[in-house]
């Protein structure tokens, strides 16, 4: 696994844009070895950009060089997964006495995938959520993310079939404690 130095900062609404075309390309690249294309289309329904991330101010952007490798966040409100446009979206706040922080939208740019990217992101999170008093965080991952989030101390807790997006998705809802 080839090491890079990387940076990361708090997301903004002027990131939209680039996030967006991080996020399609992710889902259909890194989908590819796992995903029918038809699979592939329900995923971009059912996945992408969650604007209330960024405005919470729990949204991450790693760079190398001022060019995006990497994006992802946690959030301490209900919603598991999913993007602005997804329904099923609850804006609830989470009690981190008794439930997990939500590890949300983690997407690495196809060129940059091995690289420590999803690791960073992984471990920005968990510390934030750490920070304020969560003791576990969830997530769910899809089949191309499953081995980056079993290696870094993630259980599966659930198998999920998504059909909203017109075709089945398989995901793995997974829990870690902090």
């Amino acid at each position: 696994m080839q090491r890079i130095s990387l940076e990361h900062r708090l997301a903004t609404r002027a990131d939209l844009p680039a996030l967006a075309e991080l996020m399609n390309a992710a889902i259909g690249e890194l989908q590819k070895p796992f995903l029918t294309e038809v699979q592939i289309a329900s995923s971009r329904a059912i996945m992408g950009l969650d604007t209330q991330l960024v405005d919470d101010g729990t949204y991450f952007i790693v760079e190398q060089d001022c060019v995006l490798a990497g994006c992802g966040g946690w959030s301490r409100r209900a919603t598991l997964y999913g993007g602005d446009r997804s329904p099923g979206r609850n804006a609830a706040l989470l009690d981190p006495a008794k439930d997990a922080a939500r590890v949300r939208a983690m997407y690495t740019d196809p060129s940059f995938v091995r690289r420590g990217v999803g690791r960073l992101v992984l471990t920005l999170c968990e510390d934030a959520a750490r920070g304020e008093g969560f003791t576990s965080v969830e997530l769910m991952a899809t089949l191309a993310g499953e081995p980056l989030y079993r290696a870094c101390g993630f259980e599966a807790v659930e198998q999920v079939v998504d059909n909203r997006g017109g075709a089945s998705v398989p995901l793995l809802r997974m829990r870690k404690a902090l």
